[in-house]
């Protein structure tokens, strides 16, 4: 790369992350269903033919950002497994968990963008999955790693649910079992519902010492769901 081609490509990368910057301010203050380019362009000083350079449509831009917060809520997910090191498996399942709603907290616009309602007239493309999947990823590790490690609960499971969760098995971690994918997915998706009843308000008035309810509810999660 040339000096000039790699001087255009920062200034490329620096205004695609004011762009960003300032569609982030945007979700804060007026939330994704009024997103608009042209407003986002008006805020930086910009044409709107300049800014469809870097963005062509209003979805390519809600596809990046919400690729961003998927990628940064997974990076937060992985640092606190790579944190815990070699505690047990409810201890690496608590660190991962708090680490979820401890970013949630700190954004909480992102996090609406990724968990809250969806946009009108928007639908994520493939090119989302791979960073939706992160924080998944490590759930699963967590659950692989029991399983090989120190051990793991295998869960009854009733003979109806059994080929849901044999299919579920196949597609997200073929090497584990459907006892064990039903109860990571339940635990996945209470941990989420926990994280989203304090952020959109469904605990006010309700818990106060919300940091120690989400300790012990994730540790009945953890355990709930077989790990040791």
């Amino acid at each position: 790369m040339t000096t000039a081609q790699g001087a255009r490509e920062r200034a490329r990368n620096e205004v695609t992350a004011a762009i960003k910057e300032e569609a982030r301010r945007q979700l804060a203050a007026e939330g994704a269903a009024k997103l608009s380019l042209r407003a986002v362009a008006r805020e930086l000083g910009m044409v709107s033919s300049a800014l469809y350079r870097y963005f062509p449509s209003r979805d390519e831009l809600l596809t990046a950002l919400i690729i961003d917060a998927y990628d940064a809520l997974g990076a937060a997910a992985e640092k606190a497994r790579d944190a815990a090191g070699e505690t047990a498996p409810v201890d690496c399942f608590i660190a991962v968990c708090e680490a979820v709603r401890t970013w949630a907290l700190a954004h909480p616009h992102e996090y609406a963008l990724i968990y809250g309602s969806p946009v009108p007239g928007y639908a994520a493309p493939e090119t989302t999955v791979p960073a939706a999947a992160r924080t998944g990823m490590v759930l699963i590790g967590i659950f692989r790693d029991a399983r090989q490690g120190p051990g793991l609960d295998e869960l009854p499971l009733s003979a109806e649910l059994r080929p849901e969760a044999a299919r579920l098995a196949a597609e997200i971690a073929p090497d584990l079992p459907p006892e064990v994918a039903a109860a990571m997915v339940a635990a996945w998706a209470q941990l989420f519902g926990l994280v989203s009843f304090e952020l959109f308000g469904q605990f006010n008035n309700v818990i106060e010492d919300r940091e120690r309810f989400f300790r012990h509810a994730v540790t009945g999660l953890a355990r709930g769901a077989g790990l040791r």
